[in-house]
């Protein structure tokens, strides 16, 4: 007879959610670098996303990463203006990542070339966003998962 203890351990569901959408036709090496840089900013502004630090069985130190998983997605410059308006209108905070940013070198020369744009006139080729589920799925219609 299986005990409780023998069950596998329930899937966690959390009720926050962290997910990037990228511009679908990004080169390979600009999806990694674009979600790179959109990620970093999440756990600085969202602190409670961030789990403990790991040690392997060595006793060796690691970083801490993101509690919960990263969830991607792609879709059009179309798709990605009407997320960017909806994160902003449910006040979700966001990370962006614009296509002038391919263009620069450092931290201070990529704020400078968001802060040179209106927000609706961004050409936007990622966008992160970190909050309750059901408001983030609001966000991300009409993306779909990065293959």
């Amino acid at each position: 007879m299986r005990t409780h203890d023998d069950l596998p351990p329930a899937p966690v569901r959390f009720d926050t959610k962290i997910a990037v959408l990228l511009r679908a036709d990004l080169e390979p090496w600009q999806r990694l670098n674009v979600t790179a840089f959109l990620v970093s900013g999440l756990g600085t502004a969202e602190p409670e996303v961030i789990g403990e630090p790991y040690a392997d069985a060595d006793d060796t130190a690691y970083l801490p990463m993101f509690r919960q998983p990263v969830l991607v997605f792609e879709g059009t410059k179309e798709t990605l203006t009407a997320a960017h308006d909806r994160a902003l209108s449910r006040s979700l905070r966001a990370a962006v990542f614009t296509s002038d940013l391919f263009r620069t070198g450092n931290d201070r020369d990529n704020r400078a070339a968001v802060r040179a744009v209106g927000r609706d006139q961004l050409d936007l080729v990622g966008l992160a966003v970190y909050g309750p589920r059901k408001a983030v799925d609001r966000v991300l219609k009409g993306a779909r998962m990065h293959p």
